[in-house]
Protein backbone atom coordinates (compact mmCIF):
# COMPACT_ATOMS: atom_id res chain seq x y z
CA UNK A 1 0.00 0.00 0.00
CA UNK A 2 1.43 3.38 -0.98
CA UNK A 3 2.03 6.06 1.62
CA UNK A 4 0.50 9.56 1.41
CA UNK A 5 3.94 10.85 0.46
CA UNK A 6 3.73 8.83 -2.75
CA UNK A 7 1.32 11.52 -3.94
CA UNK A 8 4.23 13.97 -4.08
CA UNK A 9 4.65 15.27 -7.64
CA UNK A 10 7.51 14.22 -9.90
CA UNK A 11 9.54 17.11 -11.27
CA UNK A 12 10.56 16.53 -14.90
CA UNK A 13 12.95 18.64 -16.93
CA UNK A 14 11.71 19.74 -20.36
CA UNK A 15 12.32 22.56 -22.81
CA UNK A 16 11.10 25.86 -21.26
CA UNK A 17 8.01 27.15 -23.06
CA UNK A 18 9.38 30.71 -23.03
CA UNK A 19 11.94 29.57 -25.61
CA UNK A 20 9.17 28.88 -28.13
CA UNK A 21 9.39 32.33 -29.74
CA UNK A 22 11.06 35.75 -29.29
CA UNK A 23 7.61 37.29 -28.79
CA UNK A 24 6.85 35.01 -25.82
CA UNK A 25 10.29 35.73 -24.35
CA UNK A 26 9.80 39.50 -24.68
CA UNK A 27 6.34 39.32 -23.12
CA UNK A 28 7.65 37.34 -20.15
CA UNK A 29 10.62 39.67 -19.56
CA UNK A 30 8.56 42.87 -19.69
CA UNK A 31 5.81 41.33 -17.52
CA UNK A 32 8.41 40.36 -14.91
CA UNK A 33 9.74 43.92 -14.87
CA UNK A 34 6.26 45.43 -14.38
CA UNK A 35 5.47 43.00 -11.56
CA UNK A 36 8.82 43.70 -9.88
CA UNK A 37 8.08 47.43 -9.87
CA UNK A 38 4.62 46.81 -8.41
CA UNK A 39 6.02 44.43 -5.78
CA UNK A 40 8.36 46.96 -4.16
CA UNK A 41 5.81 49.28 -2.47
CA UNK A 42 3.54 46.32 -1.66
CA UNK A 43 6.36 44.39 0.05
CA UNK A 44 7.35 47.48 2.02
CA UNK A 45 3.73 48.08 3.08
CA UNK A 46 3.32 44.47 4.24
CA UNK A 47 6.59 44.73 6.18
CA UNK A 48 5.13 47.69 8.04
CA UNK A 49 1.97 45.68 8.82
CA UNK A 50 4.11 42.84 10.20
CA UNK A 51 6.24 45.30 12.16
CA UNK A 52 9.54 44.38 10.48
CA UNK A 53 12.20 46.23 8.47
CA UNK A 54 11.25 46.80 4.79
CA UNK A 55 14.18 44.60 3.72
CA UNK A 56 12.50 41.58 5.41
CA UNK A 57 9.44 41.91 3.15
CA UNK A 58 11.52 42.60 0.03
CA UNK A 59 13.78 39.59 0.69
CA UNK A 60 10.66 37.43 1.14
CA UNK A 61 9.22 38.60 -2.19
CA UNK A 62 12.54 37.87 -3.92
CA UNK A 63 13.01 34.35 -2.57
CA UNK A 64 9.31 33.37 -2.80
CA UNK A 65 9.05 34.37 -6.47
CA UNK A 66 12.36 32.81 -7.53
CA UNK A 67 11.80 29.50 -5.71
CA UNK A 68 8.12 29.08 -6.64
CA UNK A 69 8.98 29.71 -10.31
CA UNK A 70 10.91 26.43 -10.20
CA UNK A 71 8.95 24.23 -7.78
CA UNK A 72 5.41 25.66 -8.08
CA UNK A 73 2.55 23.99 -9.92
CA UNK A 74 0.92 27.05 -11.54
CA UNK A 75 2.88 28.76 -14.30
CA UNK A 76 2.93 32.60 -14.34
CA UNK A 77 1.46 32.91 -10.81
CA UNK A 78 3.30 35.36 -8.57
CA UNK A 79 4.10 34.46 -4.96
CA UNK A 80 5.63 37.00 -2.60
CA UNK A 81 5.13 38.67 0.78
CA UNK A 82 1.38 39.24 1.26
CA UNK A 83 -0.93 41.18 3.53
CA UNK A 84 -2.78 38.03 4.62
CA UNK A 85 0.45 36.44 5.90
CA UNK A 86 1.58 39.73 7.47
CA UNK A 87 -1.66 39.94 9.45
CA UNK A 88 -1.25 36.36 10.74
CA UNK A 89 2.34 36.71 11.93
CA UNK A 90 2.32 40.36 13.09
CA UNK A 91 1.27 39.49 16.71
CA UNK A 92 4.10 36.93 16.96
CA UNK A 93 6.66 39.51 15.87
CA UNK A 94 5.30 42.14 18.25
CA UNK A 95 5.36 39.78 21.23
CA UNK A 96 8.48 37.70 20.61
CA UNK A 97 10.58 39.42 17.95
CA UNK A 98 11.94 38.74 14.47
CA UNK A 99 13.71 35.49 15.41
CA UNK A 100 10.46 33.77 16.34
CA UNK A 101 8.77 35.16 13.21
CA UNK A 102 11.47 33.65 10.96
CA UNK A 103 11.25 30.31 12.80
CA UNK A 104 7.48 30.32 12.32
CA UNK A 105 7.91 30.92 8.58
CA UNK A 106 10.17 27.84 8.28
CA UNK A 107 7.76 25.71 10.33
CA UNK A 108 4.81 26.98 8.26
CA UNK A 109 6.67 25.82 5.15
CA UNK A 110 7.11 22.36 6.66
CA UNK A 111 3.38 22.23 7.48
CA UNK A 112 2.55 23.19 3.87
CA UNK A 113 4.80 20.46 2.46
CA UNK A 114 3.10 17.88 4.71
CA UNK A 115 -0.42 19.15 3.94
CA UNK A 116 0.38 19.21 0.25
CA UNK A 117 1.71 15.63 0.29
CA UNK A 118 -1.44 14.53 2.17
CA UNK A 119 -3.59 15.88 -0.67
CA UNK A 120 -5.10 19.02 0.89
CA UNK A 121 -5.34 20.49 -2.64
CA UNK A 122 -8.14 18.02 -3.42
CA UNK A 123 -10.38 19.98 -1.05
CA UNK A 124 -10.54 22.71 -3.73
CA UNK A 125 -13.24 20.69 -5.53
CA UNK A 126 -15.59 21.52 -2.64
CA UNK A 127 -15.32 25.28 -3.24
CA UNK A 128 -18.49 26.28 -5.16
CA UNK A 129 -18.36 28.66 -8.11
CA UNK A 130 -20.36 31.28 -6.19
CA UNK A 131 -17.64 31.33 -3.49
CA UNK A 132 -14.97 31.62 -6.19
CA UNK A 133 -16.76 34.58 -7.79
CA UNK A 134 -17.17 36.19 -4.36
CA UNK A 135 -13.46 35.61 -3.66
CA UNK A 136 -12.47 37.32 -6.93
CA UNK A 137 -14.81 40.28 -6.44
CA UNK A 138 -13.72 40.74 -2.82
CA UNK A 139 -10.07 40.75 -3.89
CA UNK A 140 -10.79 43.40 -6.50
CA UNK A 141 -12.47 45.53 -3.83
CA UNK A 142 -9.57 45.03 -1.39
CA UNK A 143 -7.02 45.94 -4.07
CA UNK A 144 -8.93 49.16 -4.75
CA UNK A 145 -9.40 49.93 -1.04
CA UNK A 146 -5.65 49.51 -0.48
CA UNK A 147 -5.08 52.40 -2.92
CA UNK A 148 -7.45 54.82 -1.16
CA UNK A 149 -4.95 55.85 1.57
CA UNK A 150 -2.51 56.78 -1.20
CA UNK A 151 -5.10 59.25 -2.52
CA UNK A 152 -5.94 60.81 0.85
CA UNK A 153 -4.26 63.96 2.16
CA UNK A 154 -1.75 64.17 -0.72
CA UNK A 155 -0.62 67.03 -3.02
CA UNK A 156 -3.22 67.87 -5.66
CA UNK A 157 -0.84 66.84 -8.47
CA UNK A 158 -1.29 63.20 -7.45
CA UNK A 159 -4.80 63.16 -8.92
CA UNK A 160 -3.93 64.27 -12.48
CA UNK A 161 -0.96 61.87 -12.40
CA UNK A 162 -3.21 58.92 -11.46
CA UNK A 163 -5.74 59.98 -14.12
CA UNK A 164 -2.98 60.26 -16.71
CA UNK A 165 -1.62 56.83 -15.73
CA UNK A 166 -5.07 55.25 -16.13
CA UNK A 167 -5.55 56.95 -19.51
CA UNK A 168 -2.20 55.62 -20.73
CA UNK A 169 -3.12 52.05 -19.71
CA UNK A 170 -6.49 52.28 -21.46
CA UNK A 171 -5.36 53.85 -24.74
CA UNK A 172 -1.71 52.76 -25.20
CA UNK A 173 -2.63 49.10 -26.03
CA UNK A 174 -4.63 50.47 -29.00
CA UNK A 175 -1.33 51.78 -30.39
CA UNK A 176 0.84 48.72 -29.64
CA UNK A 177 0.90 45.76 -27.28
CA UNK A 178 4.62 45.11 -27.70
CA UNK A 179 5.39 46.94 -24.44
CA UNK A 180 3.04 46.44 -21.44
CA UNK A 181 0.94 49.55 -20.86
CA UNK A 182 1.59 49.53 -17.06
CA UNK A 183 5.36 49.75 -17.71
CA UNK A 184 4.85 52.67 -20.11
CA UNK A 185 2.63 54.38 -17.53
CA UNK A 186 5.22 53.97 -14.76
CA UNK A 187 8.10 55.23 -16.91
CA UNK A 188 6.19 58.23 -18.34
CA UNK A 189 4.88 59.40 -14.94
CA UNK A 190 8.33 58.98 -13.36
CA UNK A 191 9.99 61.04 -16.12
CA UNK A 192 7.35 63.76 -15.79
CA UNK A 193 7.64 64.07 -12.00
CA UNK A 194 11.46 64.03 -12.02
CA UNK A 195 11.88 66.37 -15.00
CA UNK A 196 9.33 68.86 -13.67
CA UNK A 197 10.48 68.41 -10.05
CA UNK A 198 6.91 67.72 -8.95
CA UNK A 199 6.75 67.04 -5.21
CA UNK A 200 4.55 63.98 -4.77
CA UNK A 201 4.89 60.82 -2.60
CA UNK A 202 7.38 58.34 -4.07
CA UNK A 203 8.40 54.70 -3.52
CA UNK A 204 11.38 55.96 -1.50
CA UNK A 205 9.00 57.52 1.02
CA UNK A 206 7.74 54.01 1.91
CA UNK A 207 11.09 52.92 3.34
CA UNK A 208 14.74 52.32 2.58
CA UNK A 209 15.54 49.72 -0.09
CA UNK A 210 18.11 46.98 0.70
CA UNK A 211 21.63 47.53 -0.67
CA UNK A 212 22.79 43.87 -0.74
CA UNK A 213 21.47 40.36 -1.31
CA UNK A 214 20.12 38.35 1.63
CA UNK A 215 22.42 35.74 3.17
CA UNK A 216 21.22 32.38 4.55
CA UNK A 217 21.23 31.69 8.28
CA UNK A 218 19.35 30.06 11.14
CA UNK A 219 16.67 31.97 13.06
CA UNK A 220 17.95 33.58 16.25
CA UNK A 221 15.83 31.58 18.71
CA UNK A 222 16.51 28.91 21.36
CA UNK A 223 15.75 25.50 19.81
CA UNK A 224 13.51 24.29 22.64
CA UNK A 225 9.99 22.95 23.12
CA UNK A 226 8.98 26.34 24.53
CA UNK A 227 9.90 28.00 21.25
CA UNK A 228 7.99 25.34 19.31
CA UNK A 229 4.94 25.83 21.52
CA UNK A 230 5.02 29.58 20.86
CA UNK A 231 5.47 29.46 17.08
CA UNK A 232 3.41 26.36 16.15
CA UNK A 233 -0.08 27.98 16.28
CA UNK A 234 1.07 30.94 14.18
CA UNK A 235 2.92 28.65 11.74
CA UNK A 236 -0.13 26.41 11.26
CA UNK A 237 -2.43 29.41 10.73
CA UNK A 238 0.05 30.86 8.23
CA UNK A 239 0.26 27.51 6.41
CA UNK A 240 -3.53 27.25 6.05
CA UNK A 241 -4.05 30.89 4.98
CA UNK A 242 -1.15 30.68 2.52
CA UNK A 243 -2.38 27.44 0.94
CA UNK A 244 -5.96 28.63 0.70
CA UNK A 245 -5.02 31.93 -0.94
CA UNK A 246 -2.52 30.23 -3.28
CA UNK A 247 -4.89 27.45 -4.38
CA UNK A 248 -7.77 29.87 -4.95
CA UNK A 249 -5.49 32.14 -7.00
CA UNK A 250 -4.18 29.14 -8.97
CA UNK A 251 -7.76 28.11 -9.79
CA UNK A 252 -8.49 31.67 -10.92
CA UNK A 253 -5.45 31.67 -13.24
CA UNK A 254 -6.53 28.25 -14.57
CA UNK A 255 -9.85 29.79 -15.58
CA UNK A 256 -8.25 32.88 -17.16
CA UNK A 257 -5.70 30.93 -19.19
CA UNK A 258 -7.86 27.86 -19.93
CA UNK A 259 -5.07 25.62 -18.66
CA UNK A 260 -4.73 23.11 -15.84
CA UNK A 261 -2.16 23.33 -13.04
CA UNK A 262 -0.78 20.89 -10.50
CA UNK A 263 -2.43 21.90 -7.23
CA UNK A 264 -0.55 19.29 -5.17
CA UNK A 265 2.76 20.45 -6.63
CA UNK A 266 1.75 24.06 -5.93
CA UNK A 267 0.92 23.23 -2.29
CA UNK A 268 4.29 21.52 -1.75
CA UNK A 269 6.05 24.26 -3.72
CA UNK A 270 4.59 26.95 -1.46
CA UNK A 271 6.03 25.08 1.51
CA UNK A 272 9.47 24.75 -0.07
CA UNK A 273 9.46 28.46 -0.98
CA UNK A 274 8.55 29.46 2.58
CA UNK A 275 11.27 27.22 4.05
CA UNK A 276 13.88 28.81 1.77
CA UNK A 277 12.48 32.28 2.52
CA UNK A 278 12.76 31.66 6.26
CA UNK A 279 16.40 30.60 6.02
CA UNK A 280 17.12 33.80 4.05
CA UNK A 281 15.47 35.98 6.70
CA UNK A 282 12.23 36.75 4.86
CA UNK A 283 8.75 37.12 6.39
CA UNK A 284 7.17 34.37 4.26
CA UNK A 285 4.36 34.70 1.78
CA UNK A 286 1.97 33.06 -0.67
CA UNK A 287 0.36 33.74 -4.03
CA UNK A 288 -0.45 37.42 -4.69
CA UNK A 289 -3.69 38.03 -6.53
CA UNK A 290 -2.92 41.64 -7.54
CA UNK A 291 0.54 40.98 -8.96
CA UNK A 292 -0.65 37.74 -10.55
CA UNK A 293 -3.38 39.68 -12.36
CA UNK A 294 -0.79 42.23 -13.55
CA UNK A 295 1.34 39.34 -14.82
CA UNK A 296 -1.35 37.16 -16.41
CA UNK A 297 -4.27 39.40 -17.34
CA UNK A 298 -2.67 42.80 -17.97
CA UNK A 299 0.78 41.81 -19.27
CA UNK A 300 -0.17 38.50 -20.90
CA UNK A 301 2.51 36.33 -19.26
CA UNK A 302 2.02 32.56 -19.36
CA UNK A 303 5.30 30.92 -18.28
CA UNK A 304 7.57 30.44 -15.28
CA UNK A 305 10.08 32.94 -16.64
CA UNK A 306 7.93 35.95 -15.72
CA UNK A 307 7.66 34.71 -12.12
CA UNK A 308 11.41 34.08 -11.88
CA UNK A 309 12.25 37.48 -13.39
CA UNK A 310 9.76 39.30 -11.14
CA UNK A 311 11.78 38.15 -8.11
CA UNK A 312 15.16 38.64 -9.81
CA UNK A 313 14.32 42.11 -11.15
CA UNK A 314 13.04 43.05 -7.69
CA UNK A 315 16.50 42.61 -6.17
CA UNK A 316 18.27 44.19 -9.17
CA UNK A 317 15.98 47.22 -8.97
CA UNK A 318 16.54 47.57 -5.22
CA UNK A 319 20.31 47.03 -5.19
CA UNK A 320 21.46 48.46 -8.55
CA UNK A 321 18.78 50.99 -9.39
CA UNK A 322 17.66 51.88 -5.87
CA UNK A 323 17.88 55.68 -6.33
CA UNK A 324 15.92 55.53 -9.61
CA UNK A 325 13.23 53.21 -8.19
CA UNK A 326 12.91 55.44 -5.13
CA UNK A 327 11.89 58.30 -7.43
CA UNK A 328 8.92 56.42 -8.94
CA UNK A 329 5.79 58.32 -7.90
CA UNK A 330 3.31 56.27 -5.90
CA UNK A 331 0.64 57.74 -8.21
CA UNK A 332 1.98 55.57 -11.05
CA UNK A 333 1.69 52.37 -9.01
CA UNK A 334 -1.71 53.39 -7.64
CA UNK A 335 -2.94 53.79 -11.22
CA UNK A 336 -1.63 50.31 -12.09
CA UNK A 337 -3.36 48.72 -9.09
CA UNK A 338 -6.66 50.52 -9.81
CA UNK A 339 -6.49 49.09 -13.33
CA UNK A 340 -5.78 45.65 -11.87
CA UNK A 341 -8.75 46.02 -9.53
CA UNK A 342 -11.03 46.88 -12.45
CA UNK A 343 -9.73 43.95 -14.54
CA UNK A 344 -10.02 41.49 -11.62
CA UNK A 345 -13.66 42.22 -10.75
CA UNK A 346 -16.15 39.86 -12.40
CA UNK A 347 -18.52 42.49 -13.80
CA UNK A 348 -20.66 39.83 -15.45
CA UNK A 349 -21.59 38.50 -12.00
CA UNK A 350 -23.46 41.71 -11.11
CA UNK A 351 -24.99 42.39 -14.53
CA UNK A 352 -28.80 42.81 -14.23
CA UNK A 353 -29.41 39.84 -16.56
CA UNK A 354 -27.15 37.59 -14.46
CA UNK A 355 -28.63 38.73 -11.16
CA UNK A 356 -32.15 38.20 -12.47
CA UNK A 357 -31.46 34.62 -13.59
CA UNK A 358 -29.24 33.54 -10.69
CA UNK A 359 -30.86 31.52 -7.85
CA UNK A 360 -31.21 33.55 -4.65
CA UNK A 361 -29.07 31.06 -2.72
CA UNK A 362 -26.13 31.44 -5.15
CA UNK A 363 -26.29 35.24 -4.96
CA UNK A 364 -26.45 35.05 -1.17
CA UNK A 365 -23.30 32.90 -1.04
CA UNK A 366 -21.42 35.35 -3.28
CA UNK A 367 -22.51 38.40 -1.27
CA UNK A 368 -21.66 36.71 2.07
CA UNK A 369 -18.19 35.78 0.77
CA UNK A 370 -17.52 39.33 -0.43
CA UNK A 371 -18.84 40.88 2.78
CA UNK A 372 -16.73 38.63 5.03
CA UNK A 373 -13.51 39.18 3.08
CA UNK A 374 -13.98 42.95 2.89
CA UNK A 375 -14.99 43.20 6.57
CA UNK A 376 -12.12 41.08 7.92
CA UNK A 377 -9.49 41.71 5.20
CA UNK A 378 -8.89 37.97 5.53
CA UNK A 379 -9.44 35.87 2.44
CA UNK A 380 -9.40 32.60 4.36
CA UNK A 381 -12.26 33.65 6.67
CA UNK A 382 -14.35 34.80 3.71
CA UNK A 383 -13.83 31.57 1.78
CA UNK A 384 -14.60 29.36 4.79
CA UNK A 385 -17.76 31.32 5.68
CA UNK A 386 -18.78 31.31 2.01
CA UNK A 387 -18.36 27.53 1.77
CA UNK A 388 -20.35 26.98 4.98
CA UNK A 389 -23.12 29.24 3.65
CA UNK A 390 -23.12 27.31 0.36
CA UNK A 391 -23.45 24.01 2.24
CA UNK A 392 -26.38 25.33 4.27
CA UNK A 393 -28.09 26.64 1.12
CA UNK A 394 -27.49 23.33 -0.66
CA UNK A 395 -28.74 21.26 2.28
CA UNK A 396 -31.86 23.40 2.56
CA UNK A 397 -32.54 23.14 -1.17
CA UNK A 398 -32.03 19.36 -1.36
CA UNK A 399 -34.03 18.75 1.82
CA UNK A 400 -37.17 19.98 0.05
CA UNK A 401 -36.69 17.59 -2.88
CA UNK A 402 -37.80 14.54 -0.86
CA UNK A 403 -41.34 13.43 -1.66
CA UNK A 404 -43.46 10.66 -0.10
CA UNK A 405 -46.62 9.41 -1.86
CA UNK A 406 -48.78 6.50 -0.73
CA UNK A 407 -51.09 4.23 -2.78
CA UNK A 408 -53.47 1.76 -1.09
CA UNK A 409 -54.31 -1.52 -2.90
CA UNK A 410 -57.92 -1.74 -4.17
CA UNK A 411 -58.63 -4.56 -1.70
CA UNK A 412 -57.25 -2.43 1.16
CA UNK A 413 -54.77 -5.05 2.40
CA UNK A 414 -51.57 -3.16 1.57
CA UNK A 415 -50.25 0.39 1.15
CA UNK A 416 -47.16 1.20 -0.91
CA UNK A 417 -45.27 4.42 -0.13
CA UNK A 418 -42.90 5.66 -2.86
CA UNK A 419 -40.07 7.83 -1.46
CA UNK A 420 -38.12 9.96 -3.96
CA UNK A 421 -35.10 12.18 -3.30
CA UNK A 422 -31.90 12.30 -1.25
CA UNK A 423 -32.24 11.17 2.36
CA UNK A 424 -29.79 12.84 4.74
CA UNK A 425 -29.89 14.67 8.07
CA UNK A 426 -31.81 17.70 6.72
CA UNK A 427 -34.34 15.91 4.53
CA UNK A 428 -34.99 12.90 6.77
CA UNK A 429 -36.16 14.99 9.74
CA UNK A 430 -39.66 15.32 8.29
CA UNK A 431 -39.79 11.77 6.93
CA UNK A 432 -41.41 10.37 10.07
CA UNK A 433 -44.43 12.66 9.67
CA UNK A 434 -45.21 11.65 6.06
CA UNK A 435 -47.01 8.38 6.94
CA UNK A 436 -50.60 7.66 8.07
CA UNK A 437 -49.84 5.29 10.98
CA UNK A 438 -53.38 5.25 12.32
CA UNK A 439 -55.41 4.47 9.19
CA UNK A 440 -52.96 2.45 7.05
CA UNK A 441 -53.57 -1.31 6.54
CA UNK A 442 -51.44 -3.88 8.37
CA UNK A 443 -49.05 -4.44 5.45
CA UNK A 444 -46.90 -1.35 4.70
CA UNK A 445 -44.33 -1.26 1.88
CA UNK A 446 -41.81 1.59 1.62
CA UNK A 447 -40.29 1.74 -1.88
CA UNK A 448 -36.91 3.52 -1.94
CA UNK A 449 -36.08 2.79 -5.60
CA UNK A 450 -35.99 6.52 -6.37
CA UNK A 451 -34.20 7.52 -3.15
CA UNK A 452 -30.70 7.28 -1.69
CA UNK A 453 -29.67 6.93 1.97
CA UNK A 454 -26.66 9.11 2.78
CA UNK A 455 -26.28 9.01 6.55
CA UNK A 456 -27.22 7.51 9.91
CA UNK A 457 -29.94 10.13 10.44
CA UNK A 458 -31.89 8.66 7.52
CA UNK A 459 -31.56 5.09 8.86
CA UNK A 460 -32.72 6.31 12.27
CA UNK A 461 -35.72 8.01 10.64
CA UNK A 462 -36.70 4.75 8.88
CA UNK A 463 -36.26 2.89 12.20
CA UNK A 464 -38.63 5.38 13.81
CA UNK A 465 -41.21 4.82 11.04
CA UNK A 466 -41.01 1.02 11.54
CA UNK A 467 -41.30 1.43 15.33
CA UNK A 468 -44.42 3.61 15.03
CA UNK A 469 -46.11 1.04 12.77
CA UNK A 470 -44.96 -1.85 15.03
CA UNK A 471 -46.60 -0.15 18.02
CA UNK A 472 -49.87 -0.48 16.12
CA UNK A 473 -49.21 -4.10 15.17
CA UNK A 474 -48.40 -3.32 11.55
CA UNK A 475 -45.55 -4.76 9.48
CA UNK A 476 -43.17 -2.60 7.39
CA UNK A 477 -41.19 -3.90 4.39
CA UNK A 478 -38.50 -1.70 2.80
CA UNK A 479 -37.76 -2.43 -0.87
CA UNK A 480 -35.80 -0.92 -3.77
CA UNK A 481 -32.64 0.06 -1.92
CA UNK A 482 -29.59 0.56 -4.14
CA UNK A 483 -26.43 -1.22 -2.98
CA UNK A 484 -24.76 1.66 -1.02
CA UNK A 485 -28.08 2.47 0.67
CA UNK A 486 -28.75 -1.20 1.43
CA UNK A 487 -25.26 -1.64 2.91
CA UNK A 488 -25.71 1.36 5.21
CA UNK A 489 -29.24 0.31 6.20
CA UNK A 490 -28.20 -3.29 6.93
CA UNK A 491 -25.26 -2.09 9.01
CA UNK A 492 -27.13 0.49 11.12
CA UNK A 493 -30.82 -0.53 11.23
CA UNK A 494 -31.95 -1.27 14.76
CA UNK A 495 -28.67 0.05 16.22
CA UNK A 496 -29.71 3.68 16.54
CA UNK A 497 -32.46 3.51 19.17
CA UNK A 498 -32.83 6.87 20.82
CA UNK A 499 -30.80 8.68 18.17
CA UNK A 500 -33.85 10.08 16.43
Amino acid sequence: MSSPLSAAPKFRLSKPDWLDSPKVFRTEVLAGLVVALALIPEAISFSIIAGVDPAVGLFASFTMAVVISVVGGRKAMISAATGAIALVIAPLNHEHGLGHLIAAVILAGLFQVILGALGVAKLMRFVPRSVMVGFVNALAILIFMAQVPELHDVPWMVYPLVTGGLALMVFFPKVTKVIPAPLVSIVVLTVITVAAAIAVPTVGDKGALPSSLPVPGLPDVPFTMDTLTIIAPYAFAMALVGLMESLMTAKLVDDITDTHSGKTRESIGQGVANIVTGFFGGMGGCAMIGQTMINVKVSGARTRLSTFLAGSFLMVLCIVFGPVVSDIPMAALVAVMIMVSFATFDWHSIAPKTVKGMPLGEMTVMVVTVACVVATHNLAIGVVVGCITAMVVFAKRVAHLVNVSGVVDPDGDQVVYAVTGELFFASSNDLVYQFNYKDDPDDVVIDLSAAHIWDASSVAALDAVETKYAQRGKKVTIIGLNKPSADMHDRLAGQLTGSH
